[in-house]
This record gives C-alpha cells, structure tokens and sequence, in this order.
C-alpha cells in the first residue's frame, strides 16, 4: 500500500495542502474547527487499504492551506469551491465527499450543488438542515439571549482569536477533552454569561483522553501556532452571508447516497434535528450513532468509522 504524502496544489485561486494515500476512487475528507487533515490521520491509511484514494486537504484558512485575509473568503461557497478545484487539480471528475463538523455542512453542499461530481455524501456530527426561515446569528440571538453560545462569541473579529492564541496547547487541550465523550456530560455546555470566554469554566483534564496521545496535541498545538485561529473562525462569521446567498437552495434535497454517523454525547446534536434528513435526505442509507463518544467522531471512534465508511462505499458507483 502507498505510504501517505504530501504536497499543495492549486485550486480555486488558492494554493490548498492535501496529505493523500492510496489509489483508486477518490474520497475527499474536509474537517471542522478546530482541525486539520490531521483529524483524519485513522483514515487515510484504511480507505487506501481498502482500493480507494483518500484525499485530506487542510481547509481553506487552514495548516499549509491559504488563509485570505477578508472575512467574505470564507462564505460556503467558496469553500465548495475549494472541494471542487481539489477534484479538477486531481484531474477527477467525481468523488464521495465526506465531511466532519463544517466539513459536514460543506459536503452536504457540494452534494447540492455539485450533484455532477459528487456521487455520495458522508456527514460525521452536523445532520443536513435546511435553510431556516430567519438568518442563522439572528436566530441564535433570539434562542440564547443574554446566555453564552459559542458561534455567537465567534462573531466578533479578534475577541475569540485573542483568548485561543494566549495558550494554543491548553486551548486544544481544554477543547479537545470538554467536547469529547470523555468528559462531563455538559461540560461543553457549561451555563455562563454571554460576555464569557469560550474556556471559561471549562475544566482542563488531568490527562488526554486515551484516543489523543501527546503527539497528536503536538502537531495540533505546532500549526494553530504558526497559523493562528483566525482562518478557521472566519467561517462562523458567514452564515448570515451563506443564508443570504444560498436562499435558491430553501427546501432542495440532497438526492445523492448518504450515511450519517454521530456520537450520542455530541453536544452539537443538542442544536440540530436530525429529523429533517427524513424528507429531505431521500437516499439516506443509514444513521449511525456511537454510543458514549463525543464530537471528534472519527479521532474518538475510528475502527468503528472505517468500518461505516467502507462499508457503504463498496455499494457506490463513483
């Protein structure tokens, strides 16, 4: 089997960092906040042994991947762009995208509105939601009123910046274990006044949980160093942006072949449905919920993601 690599192309006006391994179909991996390609370091290695060419890209904003300065790079679409210049520079016409935490929402939406090059979508942790009636910061306002919510603390340019970058390691550190499912049932949830900080009150664990070694918190701790936090938080402050943008996709469906995995101590299915894929998720294969893990699905659980993803793409047709 080919070992894993690296290198950066150019697409969609940006130069993107991808790691890759193996050959064959193309499955493209795009994590969340705050992760890297390295969150799909479990991964790599088993869609490779399994016939297929696993591609992680650090995401836009990103590790070794561009970060544009200007908050409005960071909209959805062009984040689908990004997914879709990823599959022209590979010279590929069409792959399954998978997705954890924003990278969910992103391969929900190449899904939509890509139907050509995507021919399956896979979500860890963010279920499809359609587009709300009321623009999403506004709506989150409304629901938490003078209570903390973390994408609400987000919005401000430089407030969420300057607390994780006093202490990069600790802020991984702390973040990585409260939204595990090692932690605390609420712990990522902790009640506290809109004016706290994200780590406020968050409990700093002992050790880490047994899935996170002192390596991984490294090369976490290493790039968000170097790079800071700001790429990654700009995509928070577009989603009044995508719903304004996006409104031509209000009740679309994702028609394509789709898995949805989650763990049942995720604190973000406390805010989502995940009803709504019913209706509007029509060729939703299956629904996967780990029991006892938490939100960083494939680093928490990932024999048992191998096992889901293999599995349903050995029913695809690419």
């Amino acid at each position: 089997m080919p070992d894993l690599t690296h290198r950066t192309i150019a697409a969609n006006g940006i130069t993107i960092h991808i790691a890759e391994q193996g050959q064959g179909p193309l499955v493209l991996l795009l994590h969340g906040f705050p992760e890297l390609w390295y969150s799909w370091r479990h991964q790599l290695p088993a869609l490779a042994g399994a016939g297929y060419h696993a591609v992680a890209p650090d995401v836009r904003g990103y590790g070794r991947t561009d970060a544009p300065q200007a908050i409005e790079s960071y909209t959805m679409l062009n984040l689908v762009g990004d997914a879709v210049g990823v599959l022209d520079a590979l010279g590929v016409e069409r792959a399954v995208v998978v997705g954890h935490d924003w990278g969910a929402p992103i391969a929900w939406h190449c899904a939509l509105l890509h139907p050509d090059r995507f021919s399956a979508v896979i979500a860890l942790s963010v279920p499809y939601m359609p587009r709300s009636q009321t623009a999403p910061i506004q709506a989150f306002r409304q629901a938490f009123g003078d209570n903390f919510f973390y994408i609400l603390h987000f919005q401000q340019p430089g407030v969420a910046e300057a607390e994780l970058e006093a202490d990069v390691r600790k802020s991984m550190r702390v973040a990585l274990y409260a939204w595990s499912g090692e932690a605390p049932k609420g712990t990522a949830g902790t009640p506290k006044p809109k004016s706290a900080g994200l780590l406020e009150r968050m409990p700093e664990p002992e050790g880490l949980p047994p899935w996170l070694t002192e390596a991984d918190l490294d090369y976490y701790a290493g790039e968000f160093e170097r790079t800071g936090f700001r790429g990654g938080l700009n995509r928070y402050r577009n989603m009044d942006r995508d719903w304004e943008q996006l409104a031509h996709l209000a009740g679309a469906e994702v028609r394509q072949p789709a898995l949805f995995i989650a763990g049942d101590r995720d604190p973000v299915l406390g805010f989502t449905r995940t009803d709504a894929m019913k209706t509007h998720v029509p060729n939703l294969r299956k629904v996967v919920m780990l029991p006892g893990c938490g939100h960083w699905t494939q680093q928490e659980r990932p024999s048992e993601v191998n096992q889901e993803l293999i599995e349903l793409l050995t029913t695809l047709e690419f």
